[in-house]
């Protein structure tokens, strides 16, 4: 038993230094490090930390998308305090691997919620409210902002 805990104990340290080695020698931390013209410019432009970015305001990039959604029922009115979910690709993650990101709202009384910046694509929206069907659709976003309305239909009452 003792030795067995002797190997583990050096072969743990190897393999994270290791880890850490092959992080500090990545191309992107070369890359970022042998470009001190980057420095310059933002140096020569006073006070442009201090602005607030259009990036907070509008969507840029063309790869996120801010969804409004609706929810109504069937009579056209809105529907206060339903749960929305929002399911979406998120890329990256361990071994570059996608995971399954989820952002959860309340509508407002005027049955709405804003949508933060998600990543464009296949987005899963679900909505459960008290006394209506629960709704769950993919849809597929492509443009920067987009307004979704959904149409809750009433449970039927079992007896």
């Amino acid at each position: 038993m003792r030795l067995r805990t002797d190997f583990r104990r050096p072969l743990f340290f190897i393999v994270l230094a290791a880890i850490l080695a092959s992080g500090l020698l990545s191309p992107s931390a070369c890359r970022a490090q042998s470009n001190p013209a980057d420095k310059s410019t933002t140096q020569s432009q006073p006070g442009a930390a201090d602005k607030p970015s259009q990036k907070d305001d509008q969507v840029s990039d063309g790869t996120t998308t801010r969804l409004k959604i609706v929810v109504t029922n069937t009579q056209d009115k809105p529907v206060g305090n339903a749960s929305v979910y929002v399911r979406f690709n998120e890329p990256g993650g361990f071994l570059h691997k996608d995971k399954l990101a989820e952002l959860s709202f309340k509508t407002n009384e005027d049955g709405t919620v804003k949508v933060p910046a998600v990543p464009q694509g296949k987005i899963l929206i679900q909505v459960i409210a008290k006394g209506l069907h629960t709704f769950g659709k993919w849809y597929d976003i492509e443009k920067g902002q987009d307004t979704i309305a959904i149409k809750l239909e009433a449970a039927t009452h079992w007896y």
